[in-house]
């Protein structure tokens, strides 16, 4: 996988450089390899945490300009998959590492990278858990998300789950022998529809954009013939909380509506039927917490003071879960990530660059 590859490369590298590097490999359901990976250079002692992600989102159905796969530069932008979110980060800690190795830190900066973040912050999970047993927590995690280098110090959670639903099947002509899931489906997906009306009205946070918790059904694969009632269907939804509300809340509306309301009907003409909620990944919202030791270095570093959160949802509210003071800042712009012809302007590279060096001279500091 592409990601157990950046950080081969990785740790064979800031080897190289004289870091002690950490693998830390683990196998998925499908037995394939996974792998994150903390690095540090010097003691354990407490120390400040320079945390990104490794891998990218996919790039099928996309139209690109130039093989994503393969950077090139024109008017002033890298573009490639992954430049933007997040491998521009990688590379300006990379870089400002033999600068790290001249400077006598008073504060270690240590290099924390992970898999998997793009289908559920998984890797996070485990390299903090295997963080929490062998090092003091460092005092400041800096994730380098994607912000226009200005400071991040909230953002929404997200919650993915998967509901399948098994019905009867039938000819179409006859209703009355059968149970279409095609139909329920839609039954339940407009019962997450109406969730999201009533937050629109009145669960709102003005900091965010939406400025309330929403939920989307974004797949939906069920039936096999347009005159046969289908038999089953499955839809993928997530729920992008606001950092004050509990995802479950809405889990456990939908499952009263599904068990109490809905599937009574289906078992009238299907007495196997069955409704399935599985919840798949998640990730806990970062909650703002004024004055923070991650976000008042930010904005030292960047001179940003003005508070902001975003919508999407990153490791940061994981490290901030697991009791480490969490802020983010990183270059480029989420508008960038995930789109064809994705890009990281020089501009924001140099902005990238800059900071880190200010971070290594603060951290110089007594």
């Amino acid at each position: 996988p592409k990601d157990a590859g950046a950080i081969n490369f990785l740790s064979k590298k800031l080897k190289s450089l004289g870091f002690k590097c950490k693998i830390l490999e683990f196998k998925d359901k499908k037995s394939k390899p996974i792998k994150n990976l903390y690095a540090r250079l010097g003691t354990k002692q407490p120390n400040l945490c320079y945390a990104g992600h490794t891998d990218v989102v996919p790039v099928d159905g996309q139209n690109w300009h130039s093989n994503p796969f393969k950077m090139i530069e024109k008017n002033g932008k890298l573009f490639g998959r992954g430049t933007c979110d997040m491998k521009g980060f990688l590379a300006i800690a990379l870089a400002a590492t033999p600068i790290i190795i001249k400077e006598s830190l008073h504060t270690p900066i240590h290099l924390a990278f992970s898999y998997d973040e793009e289908v559920g912050c998984l890797g996070a999970r485990s390299l903090i858990k295997t963080l929490k047993k062998t090092i003091p927590l460092p005092h400041a995690v800096i994730v380098g998300e994607p912000t226009g280098m200005k400071v991040i110090s909230a953002h929404k959670g997200i919650t993915a789950i998967r509901t399948t639903i098994e019905a009867k099947e039938a000819h179409s002509s006859q209703t009355q022998l059968g149970v279409s899931a095609v139909m329920i489906a839609s039954r339940l997906i407009a019962f997450i529809e109406s969730m999201n009306e009533e937050n629109a009205a009145t669960n709102t946070n003005d900091q965010f954009e939406p400025n309330h918790t929403t939920m989307t059904v974004n797949i939906i694969d069920g039936g096999t013939a347009v005159n046969i009632l289908a038999k089953k269907c499955s839809f993928i939804w997530d729920i992008r909380h606001l950092p004050n509300e509990d995802p479950r809340s809405y889990i456990n509306r939908f499952e009263n509506f599904c068990h109490h309301t809905v599937l009574p009907s289906i078992k009238n003409l299907a007495p196997n039927g069955k409704i399935n909620i599985e919840v798949l990944a998640g990730t806990p919202a970062l909650k703002p917490i004024a004055n923070s030791p991650a976000e008042t270095l930010c904005r030292q570093l960047t001179g940003d003071n003005i508070q902001r959160s975003v919508s999407f949802a990153t490791e940061a509210g994981q490290f901030q879960e697991a009791k480490m003071s969490t802020a983010i800042c990183g270059p480029g712009s989420i508008d960038q990530a995930h789109q064809p012809n994705e890009y990281l302007s020089l501009d924001q590279l140099k902005l990238g660059t800059v900071f880190i060096q200010n971070l290594i001279k603060k951290m110089s500091q007594p």
